[in-house]
C-alpha cells in the first residue's frame, strides 16, 4: 500500500548539506533515494537535457547541484509520479515561475511553486497517489453497486490487487454523470476499444526507444508516449466538437 501523507517525508524538504552547499550527482541521488528510489543519474541528466534543471558546472565540466536544484528535482519528479503530467507541461509551469509570473494552476487545479514546496505539497501530491477499495471508490464517485459491477464487467475500470487508482475514480465519476443522461457502461465499450487502439499506436511509435535498456531512453519513451496521448486526446475532442458545433448552426 502507498505511504500516507503523514508517513511520507515532505516532497520539498531538502536535508542540510555541509560544506559548500553544492552536491555531486551521487549525493543528489542519496538525498532523493527515500522519496524516489527508482531515480538514476541517467534520469537526472535526461531532465537536464529537457531543460527542467540547470546545474552549475565546474571548470572540468562536472555538474554541481545546489539546494534549489534538488528542491526543483523533487517538485518535477513528484508531479511526474503523482500527477502523471508531461514534462512539457511541468516545464512550461516552472519556466513561467522563473520569469516571475504566477501561473494560476496546473492541470487538475493544483497551484504550486517549486520554491514553495512544503508539507502541504506533500499532502496534495500524496492524495493523488492513493489506492482505493471498491467501496471507497463507489462512495467517492457516488456509484451504485450495479454500476460498479458493470464498469468492471465491461472493462472500463480494473482493480490491481483488489484496489483502484485515481484514474478509475475519474472514469467512475464520468460514468455516474453519463448514466444520468441514459448512457450505460454497455454503451461505452467503444471507448475502451478506442483507448486500446490508441495505446497500440503509441506503443508502436515508441517501440525503438522503449526497447533500449538505458534509463534515459526509457524516460524519453515515456515522455513521447505522454505527448502523443495528449495530441490524440486533443484530436478526439476537436473532431467531436466540430460535429457538435453544427447542432446550433
Amino acid at each position: 500500500m502507498p505511504s500516507t501523507p503523514s508517513s511520507r517525508r515532505s516532497v520539498g524538504a531538502v536535508p542540510a548539506h555541509p560544506g559548500s552547499g553544492v552536491r555531486n550527482i551521487g549525493e543528489v541521488l542519496r538525498e532523493l533515494a527515500e522519496d524516489f528510489p527508482q531515480v538514476t543519474a541517467s534520469k537526472i541528466r535526461f531532465l537536464e537535457e529537457k531543460g527542467l534543471i540547470t546545474p552549475q558546472r565546474t571548470r572540468a565540466g562536472y555538474r554541481k547541484y545546489a539546494a534549489h536544484d534538488v528542491e526543483r528535482l523533487r517538485f518535477v519528479l513528484a508531479l511526474q509520479r503523482d500527477q502523471y503530467l508531461p514534462l512539457k507541461v511541468i516545464k512550461d509551469y516552472v519556466d513561467a515561475i522563473d520569469r516571475g509570473e504566477r501561473p494560476e494552476s496546473l492541470p487538475g487545479g493544483m497551484s504550486l511553486s517549486p520554491r514553495m514546496v512544503s508539507d502541504q505539497l506533500a499532502r496534495e501530491l500524496g492524495s493523488h497517489a492513493r489506492s482505493l477499495t471498491a467501496e471507497t471508490l463507489a462512495a467517492e464517485a457516488g456509484a451504485t453497486p450495479r454500476l460498479m459491477a458493470d464498469l468492471v464487467n465491461f472493462g472500463l475500470i480494473a482493480p490491481a490487487e483488489g484496489r483502484f487508482d485515481e484514474h478509475a475514480l475519474k472514469i467512475t465519476k464520468a460514468c455516474v454523470q453519463l448514466e444520468g443522461h441514459g448512457i450505460e457502461p454497455r454503451h461505452l465499450r467503444p471507448f475502451r476499444a478506442a483507448a486500446d487502439r490508441e495505446l497500440g499506436l503509441v506503443e508502436r511509435v515508441i517501440a525503438p526507444e522503449a526497447s533500449r535498456r538505458d534509463v534515459a531512453s526509457k524516460a524519453r519513451a515515456a515522455e513521447t508516449a505522454r505527448e502523443i496521448s495528449e495530441l490524440c486526446l486533443g484530436l478526439h475532442s476537436a473532431l467531436v466538437y466540430s460535429h457538435i458545433s453544427r447542432l446550433d448552426s
